[in-house]
């Protein structure tokens, strides 16, 4: 049988995105996916009060952090994860997959000297890999369509969807980013939805509609029968013209142009210049 980890959802309310803590309750071992670290645009601050809330409840529950996962390069928060390995000294970890991603961003962002090879991370996962988080048995499904590398991580009986699904009321992930692929991202959520029936799906976001409190978790069980996008079990040709004609209606988010800059060096900023000021670069027009 599967384990069953903990899982601890931190909702970041300016990003709509959720920070999971998944702890295996046999060996007191857990893992951080997807930290957030906290941005103003308009002052250009960078803050830590989302990862320190994070490095509190760890210290509280007396956890042994073993990874910080990220499941992609998020286009709407900065990572955290650089932080959090100063501060924990656990490795870091992207899907394979993320070079694609960094040579793609590099050349938008003109960065001719950057190395996009996913040295950024400790740990680069393939397709299929496993590894453990405690005694928990931890598997790697590639997930693309949100974005060229995203991933799904399968713990014991709980999969983290990141932006695949979203809570059923809300249905699918965006697709129209760089790289992303409506077609691709149904092949990745009919795998998802393959899992078993009673797996625990945490998804990447929640964005409350008709004004209800924020929800991460359901089941496949629960997304297979009334999920917006899925639960009327559509064609790959039906759910791309559905999704497309969806996207061609949202604008693009906020902090993408700040955000991607940083993530694509695994939430590290860029350096210093001369005057020691670390600088943003936005490029006009290129989306």
């Amino acid at each position: 049988m599967p384990g069953k980890p903990v899982v601890t959802g931190f909702f970041h309310e300016p990003t709509f995105s959720i920070v999971y803590l998944v702890e295996d309750p046999a060996t007191k071992a857990a893992a951080i996916i997807d930290p957030v670290l906290d941005y103003d645009e308009k002052s250009g601050r960078v803050s830590h009060e989302s990862a320190e809330a994070l490095l509190s409840e760890i210290a509280r529950r007396g956890l042994k952090v073993e990874w910080i996962l990220d499941t992609h390069p998020h286009a709407d928060h900065f990572s955290a994860a650089v932080y959090l390995k100063e501060k924990l000294g656990a490795p870091t970890a992207i899907g394979e997959r993320i070079t694609e991603v960094q040579k793609l961003w590099k050349d938008i962002y003109n960065l001719p000297d950057f190395p996009a090879d996913g040295s950024q991370w400790d740990k680069l996962f393939a397709d299929g890999e496993t590894f453990k988080i405690g005694s928990l048995e931890t598997r790697v499904m590639h997930s693309p369509g949100h974005t060229l590398c995203s991933i799904t991580y399968v713990a014991g009986d709980a999969a983290f969807v990141h932006d695949t699904l979203f809570q059923p009321d809300y249905g699918s992930a965006r697709c129209d980013f760089p790289g992303g692929s409506a077609a691709r991202l149904y092949d990745s959520i009919k795998q998802i939805l393959a899992l078993p029936g009673e797996t625990r799906l945490f998804t990447g976001h929640d964005y409350m509609p008709d004004g209800r409190p924020p929800q991460w978790e359901s089941t496949v069980a629960e997304q297979k029968k009334s999920n917006k996008h899925f639960g009327s079990n559509p064609t790959r040709d039906e759910y791309v013209k559905v999704r497309e004609a969806r996207d061609k209606t949202l604008p693009m988010p906020k902090l993408i142009l700040h955000a991607l800059q940083v993530n694509i060096r695994g939430g590290r900023l860029p350096s210093p210049e001369d005057n020691g000021r670390v600088y943003l670069k936005l490029p006009i027009c290129a989306l």
